[in-house]
């Protein structure tokens, strides 16, 4: 057999795009590829792209020019590639393929092409493709967690989201096939699974015929895994039944990502999520008695068309209100394809700007609060990382969600990819600080 060339990739985008590019990863190991991190000595590389809003499409851009510039084989693979599939290989001569959201598991078929000299193009019109626990799997994120993506796609149509149509309607996962991951997971020492998809509470409502979220989280249940975390947990799937899984099964963190994106009842219909505005101020009272202790965390859009000063003000008092643990702000971002593209009234960028400065200013105090609070607690802590000069560990507590969320800094010794317990003695606005339990 000959030498086969070695594959670096850039990973790009969401955690979902980061699954995918672990499994082209696996998928090019078994098949007796090299894989290197550097993509300087890397006979190709892959870039998994991201299309969610502008900024994310000018870094994938970015990359893929300074890739060409270093006179790289470059695969373009992700949204980007579903997004622009007529235009990518016709303006980046350097491309020597372009593979498609539904199409990443043809990698190593794409490669063989490549190599027999042919440019290929590998992209279906509609994604159908979910990887399961057979598809093999090369992590990228640190030894202790792992994500794992019950659901691809989505059925909803906000109008300011391009994402169904890069990625196609809802596909879950059976509940046992989720449960087999996991459990592989487990045995290979992981401490936190967290559970991604494009609407994790409309999980299995394909398959099912109604959301199975709630059975999903008590068959976790059984694995041992300390920590399983929910991503993208839209309100109104947040139901008895849920909640009630949530407050019965141990090693369900109640950790609850809600991306609420308004408050105003006048943008969210605007946004075709009329639905949420109805619920909002409700769902987050009962979840705040049903699990006092659950961390939450949202995102927001500031600078949708036809956002007033008034629906502005209303949104400021909503985050005031609620005091959630973790917030983040988007200004709106106009993709073509999508209906709020030609919407009328554009609010000016730097009105945007100043409303998501004035939103964060006034979340920052809330989080300084909310971390204060801490303080005097012992808490368990997944040790990541060590720093190597000054031997201080690093790692998050179950209120910090990996990349979004803050970290805790942790002087003592501590094995890597493990709980630990620690005391808490210090916080900022994001961040923790301690020292390990003896």
């Amino acid at each position: 057999m000959g030498h086969k060339p070695t594959i670096a990739v850039a990973h790009l985008g969401c955690e979902k795009n980061r699954v995918d590019t672990e499994h082209m990863l696996g998928l090019l190991v078994k098949a007796g590829y090299g894989v290197d991190s550097n993509e300087d000595l890397a006979d190709y590389v892959i870039v998994n792209t991201c299309s969610f809003i502008e900024s994310a499409r000018e870094e994938s851009v970015r990359t893929l020019v300074e890739l060409a510039e270093a006179d790289k084989k470059i695969v373009i693979t992700g949204c980007l590639a579903q997004h622009f599939k007529d235009d990518l290989l016709g303006e980046l001569p350097e491309a020597i393929a372009l593979v498609g959201t539904g199409d990443y598991h043809r990698i190593v078929e794409v490669i063989e092409r490549a190599e027999a000299g042919e440019r290929v193009k590998l992209v279906s019109a509609e994604p159908t493709y979910i990887a399961d626990e057979t598809v093999p799997r090369y992590r990228t994120t640190s030894e202790g967690v792992a994500y794992v993506r019950v659901a691809e796609g989505c059925n909803y149509r906000c109008a300011f989201c391009i994402i169904p149509h890069l990625r196609g309607d809802q596909r879950s996962r059976p509940i046992e096939s989720i449960v087999a991951e996991a459990e592989q997971l487990a045995a290979e020492g992981v401490r936190e699974i967290i559970l991604i998809s494009q609407i994790t509470t409309n999980y299995g409502a394909d398959i099912y015929g109604e959301p199975k979220l709630a059975e999903l989280l008590r068959a976790l249940g059984q694995v041992d895994v300390p920590w399983i975390r929910m991503h993208y947990a839209y309100p109104t799937g947040l139901t008895p039944a849920v909640i009630a899984a949530i407050q019965e099964t141990p090693n369900v963190l109640p950790y609850l990502d809600l991306p609420l994106q308004h408050s105003h009842p006048d943008v969210l219909r605007a946004m075709n999520r009329p639905w949420q505005g109805r619920v909002n101020d409700g769902i987050i009272e009962r979840i705040k008695t049903a699990l006092p202790d659950a961390v939450m965390r949202t995102t927001f859009i500031v600078g949708f068309p036809g956002e007033t000063e008034a629906h502005f003000q209303h949104l400021l008092q909503f985050v005031q209100r609620h005091q959630f643990d973790h917030v983040g702000v988007f200004t709106f971002s106009a993709e073509v394809g999508t209906p709020a593209y030609a919407l009328p009234d554009p609010v000016p960028s730097r009105v945007m700007d100043e409303r998501r400065q004035q939103i964060m200013l006034a979340q920052q105090e809330i989080s300084f609060q909310r971390n204060q609070a801490e303080i005097g607690k012992t808490v368990d802590v997944l040790v990541e990382q060590e720093n190597p000069t000054t031997g201080e560990l690093i790692g998050r507590s179950a209120r910090f969600a990996p990349d979004v969320d803050g970290l805790v800094y942790v002087k003592g010794e501590a094995a890597l990819g493990q709980l630990t317990s620690v005391a808490i003695q210090a916080a900022d606005t994001y961040d923790l600080f301690g020292s390990v339990v003896p």
